[in-house]
C-alpha cells in the first residue's frame, strides 16, 4: 500500500513579500520542499514578473507570463498594500503566524513602512527575517538600485566572462545568458535561511539574514579572487587559455576539455590519426593552448561535418571528455533529464498546460513535488483573509474599493 511520505519542510510557513526572480526563486525552492509560501503582490499589478514574458503566442497577459509561472508554483497568492493603516496592520497580523518573511525590496522602503526586523520581532519574536538586496542593508552602497546586470558585474563575474581570453584588452566581458546573479542570490538565500531555522529552532528565537546579491556573486569569485591576491596586473582572464572552447557542428556546438596526452591521443585516434596530429605545435597541453589558433580551425573542419550526438558518443567511447552544447529545446529533449523527472507537466486555468523546470535534486525520505500552479492574482485573498484572519466579506469587499487589498 502506499503512504504518503513527509516532505522535509511541512509545517512551516513562510510570508513571501518579495517581486520579480531573487525573492520568489528563494521562496519557490522551500515551497517545493513542503512549506507553505504565502504570496503577497500588490493590488491590480501584482509582482512586475507578470509584465515579463516569454507569453504564449507573444501575447502579453498578467496570467501567462512564463517567468512569473515558474517562478511562483506551490504557492497560495494574496494581494495587500501595507502603505495603508489598514493593510500594514493585516501584513502584522500574517508575520504574527508565520516563521519566516522573504522580502527583496528596498532598505528604504521596508523603513518607510515601518517594517523592519526591530518593529517585526516584536510582533514575533521568533520571526526569521530574510532580506535580499543588491549591495546588503549596510556599506554606502545600501541604497543604490540595481538589476541583474549590475550585480552579475558589480560582484566580478562579468570580468572571467568568457574566461581566459587571449587578448583580455581587446575582447571585453560579457553577460551571461538570463539572470544568473539574481538565480544565485535566491539560492543562497533558501539554504542560508533553512540553516537560520535550524538554529532558531533550537534557541527558540528568530534572526534577520543581511543577504547582499553583490556579495552572493562575488562569493562564488574564490579562484579569481586568490590568484588576484598574489598576481598583481593580472585580470582574472589572461595568462595561457584553456583548450576548452566550443567547435561548430552540423546542428550546433560541441565543447570538449582535452588536458592529458592519453586524451589527445584518443582524441586523435577518432579523427583517424590525421597527419598534423604529431606536429611538435601540439606536442603536449600547453603547446597546444599557446597554438589554440592553429589547432582551432583543424579540430572544426573535423567537427562541422558531424553532428553533436555522433560526435559525443565517438569521443565518450574513447574516454574523451566531449559535450554538446545543448540549447534549451535539446534540455527538453534530454534522455537523461527526463530519466529522472526533472520536468513536471503543470496545468494553469489561465495560461494551460506546459512543461517547467523541477528540482536540481531527490530526496530518498522526503520528496520534492510540485502541486500547484503559480498562483493567480489575489487567488486566496477570501481564504487567508476570512478564514485565517477572520474578516468579514463586507470588510474585504471595503478594502478591495479601497485598494488595500
Amino acid at each position: 500500500m502506499n503512504t504518503i511520505k513527509a516532505r522535509a519542510l511541512s509545517g512551516i510557513r513562510i510570508l513571501e513579500y518579495a517581486h520579480f526572480v531573487s525573492g520568489p526563486f528563494c521562496t519557490k525552492l522551500m515551497a517545493g520542499m513542503g512549506a507553505e509560501v504565502i504570496k503577497i503582490e500588490k493590488p491590480d499589478t501584482g509582482d512586475e514578473a507578470r509584465a515579463w514574458g516569454p507569453f504564449p503566442g507573444d501575447i502579453r497577459h498578467q496570467e501567462k507570463s512564463g517567468l512569473f509561472l515558474s517562478l511562483n508554483t506551490n504557492k497560495m497568492g494574496i494581494t495587500l498594500d501595507p502603505k495603508h493603516q489598514k493593510g500594514y496592520d493585516i501584513f502584522r497580523q500574517l508575520v504574527k503566524q508565520a516563521d519566516i518573511l522573504v522580502e527583496n525590496n528596498p532598505p528604504s522602503k521596508m523603513e518607510e513602512f515601518n517594517l523592519t526586523y526591530d518593529t517585526l520581532r516584536r510582533i514575533n519574536p521568533k520571526l526569521i527575517l530574510t532580506s535580499l538586496t543588491p549591495f546588503g542593508l549596510t556599506g554606502p552602497y545600501r541604497d543604490y538600485k540595481a538589476g541583474d546586470l549590475v550585480s552579475f558585474h558589480m560582484g566580478g563575474m562579468g570580468c572571467v566572462t568568457p574566461d581566459w581570453v587571449e587578448n583580455p584588452d581587446q575582447e571585453p566581458p560579457l553577460k551571461a545568458g538570463g539572470r544568473q546573479a539574481d538565480y544565485l542570490a535566491g539560492l543562497a538565500a533558501a539554504v542560508i535561511t533553512m540553516g537560520a531555522v535550524h538554529g532558531c529552532l533550537a534557541e527558540r528565537r528568530g534572526q534577520h539574514i543581511d543577504l547582499s546579491e553583490q556579495d552572493a556573486v562575488a562569493s562564488v569569485m574564490a579562484r579569481y579572487l586568490a590568484v588576484k591576491s598574489y598576481e598583481e596586473g593580472t585580470t582574472g582572464r589572461d595568462g595561457i587559455p584553456f583548450m576548452e572552447r566550443p567547435l561548430p557542428c552540423k546542428n550546433g556546438y560541441v565543447e570538449f576539455h582535452c588536458v592529458e596526452d592519453y586524451h589527445w591521443k584518443a582524441l586523435l585516434k577518432v579523427m583517424g590519426n590525421p597527419d598534423w596530429g604529431q606536429e611538435d605545435l601540439f606536442q603536449d597541453y600547453a603547446s597546444r593552448c599557446h597554438n589554440w589558433s592553429i589547432l582551432e580551425p583543424l579540430l572544426s573542419k573535423w567537427t562541422e561535418n558531424r553532428t553533436k550526438d555522433e560526435i559525443y558518443r565517438a569521443m565518450q567511447s574513447e574516454g574523451v571528455a566531449f559535450s554538446p552544447v545543448n540549447s534549451t529545446g535539446d534540455l527538453l529533449e534530454s534522455e537523461q533529464l527526463k530519466a529522472r523527472g526533472f520536468f513536471v507537466d503543470i496545468d494553469h486555468p489561465i495560461a494551460g498546460g506546459f512543461r517547467y523546470p523541477g528540482a536540481p535534486f531527490r530526496f530518498s525520505e522526503t520528496p520534492w513535488s510540485t502541486e500547484k500552479p503559480a498562483p493567480l492574482l489575489g487567488q486566496h485573498n477570501e481564504e487567508i483573509f476570512q478564514k485565517r484572519l477572520g474578516m468579514s466579506k463586507h470588510e474585504m469587499d471595503r478594502l478591495k474599493r479601497e485598494g488595500i487589498i
